[in-house]
């Protein structure tokens, strides 16, 4: 509200002081209509302002001045002299009010009441003068001319560009130390007066989104809808040239909401909705873009009826029905498109949308429509930050260079080693960066710079975005720099890939990446977090993610993907029917492996690689097909096995796996990722390696006859008649040759193979 209200103050001493030399005119000749018309949108605006900041006293003035300005303009009064006195000392008692607001000080209101009675027709009061206030208020903030703030920002760019120059001139060239110190103080002074520079042009956004609370709650009360208003992000901060661009597409988008989307409380109780629309307007900052989303909980867009306007309008209904989903939904856009049955004095007739996206692109933004009909509607526009210096990293695919804002990277790595990975879920690749797994996107496939698909990227940067993070694949990594941003043609940035353009020291251009963008390009959706109020009915939406397959024996199934560590396609030799159950071998270990059907000699199978945390097992699959979400409702088995149920899929029954069962069946034994070790020690540790290592390795322990540097043993297995060396802290089990002889000192019979297993475990500390 500070904000607001000094921006009140200084625009109200500007049009005062521009106003001065007019009221004087317009005394001298009061029939003049322009200077009437300069002087009646003066106090009108003064009016309507006050209204908002909550001014009464000034809202009470302008308020009478603007009754009888219209009556004069529409020819009811004669502006005689007494009238225009009465006009004149009210303007100048507003400007009093004005300073005294600034000031902080206060202004006795005596005197107010017989201005306004001087305004009446053929009133007999004079016009009392006021005494100004003696002191105006110093104030340190200037109003410049928007052309002045370009010139301002172009010549800072400038000066970027020829300091990032001078500095790789440098770093070629060798330079003596003392004129490195002086580059670095003038980074630093640059940088800083970049920072100031940028500022004088930002402005919060709250400035665009404070009006809408009062507009809301108006235009649902004309349509007799109640309509609950949450407003997000309205401390982001946006050109100020740019929020008064957006102010009209804004208020459009939002009255259509209202009146298109959001339902009547009669219509919402029937749908099982709450009685309260819900309109959500949010902002965020995305790399050098400002993201404004409208979201509501009504109807949505009625995709059909869309069409049947469109084709009304002279389309062929056979080239609409053949559209994508996503372009039938850009038809609201077409000239004279309403979906609205009756014109209204809201909506309805039919121009609008096209004239706000046609704005929007003007300026280098683009508007995006995700529809749920029945459930709500969500508008993206995203719209540059018109003139910006921001820190970007470059990356290369192929002999292409891009850069991508520092503002959303998380990290940057290189695919070697076991700690990343590159898998493929379905035809859906994934990356794995140390047991983060996320998903993948090729940049040159994205941007068609390669053909096919590339199975070995050199290096990956992982994107943070709104709801997620994704690894961006791409051939190599170049140096930071700080580079000017400026919006691409609308062309460019209608693709939804790009964020604006630059021109680095190199003097070639290069494009700057919209993570967010690309993402939604690819098809990859984040959910957005949710509020606790739509816990209840939005948790059912959510849903569980499941990998459908082809199983071995040609039938469809499921199975969760949260157990999936990776799908893998596996060579026959690696797979054998071993002590008593169908084994892999895979990175140097060996883990069991399940089956619905036999595999033959020489089959190359995928398999499912399936993790509870602790224990892994493999399962072989014909082919992995897509992604899916369960639905809640699940015909179970009638005995327990492989199979968990039944579930319906688009019309078709496709069998769960149930994990419980697979693991409780081929998962026990199974070590734990760090096995206890179990030392063998004394002068019979061959005979307890040769005899005793399989079937202690078979229960789970990593056995040893010597401790590597920095390891502990978990327990210590020596004969009766040996003694351990004291360094060994472990507790220590003793076997002995003699099973008759008895067992006072607590040793074990060296064949007895459950007391050993049972003393092994009970002295390691209940492992088994």
């Amino acid at each position: 509200m500070d904000d607001l209200l000094q921006e009140f103050i200084a625009e109200t001493r500007e049009t005062l002081e521009a106003l001065s030399g007019e009221i004087v005119a317009w005394e001298s000749d009061p029939s003049d209509r322009n200077r009437l018309d300069a002087i009646f949108r003066f106090v009108h605006t003064v009016k309507g302002s006050c209204g908002f900041l909550d001014l009464p006293r000034l809202a009470r003035l302008s308020h009478a001045a603007e009754d009888v300005l219209a009556a004069v303009r529409d020819g009811s009064r004669s502006p005689d002299t007494k009238l225009v006195n009465a006009v004149l000392a009210i303007v100048d008692r507003i400007g009093e009010i004005v300073e005294a607001i600034d000031a902080g000080a206060a202004l006795d209101d005596s005197g107010e009441d017989l201005l306004i009675a001087a305004l009446d027709e053929g009133s007999e009061n004079l016009v009392v003068a006021v005494a100004p206030l003696a002191v105006r208020a110093q104030s340190r903030s200037v109003r410049l001319n928007v052309d002045l703030l370009d010139r301002m920002m172009s010549g800072m760019s400038d000066m970027v560009l020829a300091r990032n120059e001078l500095a790789r001139r440098l770093r070629d060239d060798g330079a003596d130390p003392a004129v490195e110190a002086a580059l670095e103080r003038l980074s630093l002074t640059v940088a800083e007066m970049r920072d100031t520079v940028t500022r004088t042009r930002m402005q919060k956004i709250d400035a665009l989104f404070s009006a809408l609370p009062r507009m809301v709650r108006d235009t649902a009360a004309e349509l007799g809808k109640a309509v609950t208003l949450n407003i997000e992000g309205s401390d982001v901060e946006l050109d100020r040239e740019m929020i008064e661009m957006m102010r009209d597409p804004l208020v459009h988008m939002v009255r259509n909401s209202i009146d298109h989307g959001i339902e009547s409380v009669v219509e919402r109780i029937k749908a099982g909705k709450r009685e309260n629309g819900r309109l959500t307007v949010s902002a965020r900052q995305s790399g050098n873009q400002i993201i404004i989303e409208i979201c509501d909980d009504g109807r949505g867009i009625n995709v059909d009826r869309l069409i049947e306007k469109v084709a009304a309008g002279g389309r062929p209904m056979r080239d609409l029905l053949a559209l994508s989903d996503k372009a039938k939904l850009q038809l609201v856009f077409e000239p004279g498109v309403s979906t609205k049955e009756e014109v209204t004095s809201i909506s309805g007739r039919g121009v609008g949308m096209d004239v706000v996206r046609a704005n929007i692109e003007q300026i280098g933004g683009r508007i995006e429509i995700d529809n749920a009909p029945g459930r709500g509607l969500r508008i993206a526009i995203h719209v540059p930050l018109t003139l910006s210096i921001m820190a970007t990293i470059g990356v290369g695919v192929g002999d292409q260079r891009f850069a991508i804002s520092r503002q959303v990277i998380e990290e940057i790595v290189t695919v070697r080693g076991d700690a990343i990975r590159i898998d493929m879920l379905g035809d859906t690749p994934a990356a794995t960066v140390r047991e983060r797994r996320m998903p993948l996107i090729d940049l040159g496939n994205i941007l068609a710079l390669r053909d096919g698909a590339h199975d070995h990227p050199a290096m990956l940067v992982i994107v943070g975005v709104p709801g997620g993070s994704y690894a961006l694949a791409v051939d190599s990594v170049l140096d930071h720099e700080e580079l000017v941003i400026k919006p691409a043609t609308p062309a460019v940035m209608a693709t939804g890939i790009y964020a604006g353009q630059t021109l680095p020291d190199s003097g070639l251009p290069m494009l700057l990446l919209d993570c967010a963008g690309i993402a939604a390009v690819s098809g990859l959706e984040f959910k957005r977090d949710v509020s606790a109020d739509d816990l209840v009915e939005d948790v059912a939406a959510d849903g569980v993610s499941a990998l459908l397959f082809d199983d071995l024996d040609g039938v469809r199934r499921l199975v969760p993907l949260s157990v999936i560590d990776r799908v893998e396609p596996v060579q026959a030799d690696a797979i054998r029917f071993a002590a008593g159950r169908l084994r892999l071998s895979v990175e140097g270990r060996i883990i069991p492996l399940a089956a619905m059907a036999g595999i033959a000699d020489g089959q190359d199978v995928h398999v499912l690689r399936l993790r509870d945390g602790a224990t892994e097992i493999g399962y072989a699959i014909s082919a992995a097909l897509d992604i899916v979400t369960l639905p809640d409702a699940m015909v179970s088995a009638r005995e327990a096995g492989p199979v968990a149920g039944v579930i319906a899929i688009d019309g078709d029954q496709i069998e769960l796996l149930d994990v419980h069962w697979l693991f409780a069946t081929h998962g026990d034994g199974q070590r734990p990722e760090i096995p206890p070790v179990c030392l063998i020690a004394g002068s019979e540790s061959a005979w307890m390696t040769t005899f005793l290592k399989p079937a202690l390795e078979g229960a789970g322990y990593r056995v040893a006859t010597k401790l590597k540097k920095g390891e502990s043993a978990a327990v210590v297995l020596t004969m009766d008649e040996e003694s351990v060396a004291a360094t060994h802290a472990a507790p220590v089990v003793r076997l002995r040759h003699d099973r008759s002889q008895a067992a006072n000192d607590g040793s074990i019979y060296r064949y007895d193979r459950p007391g050993l297993l049972a003393a092994l475990a009970e002295r390691a500390g209940g492992f088994k």
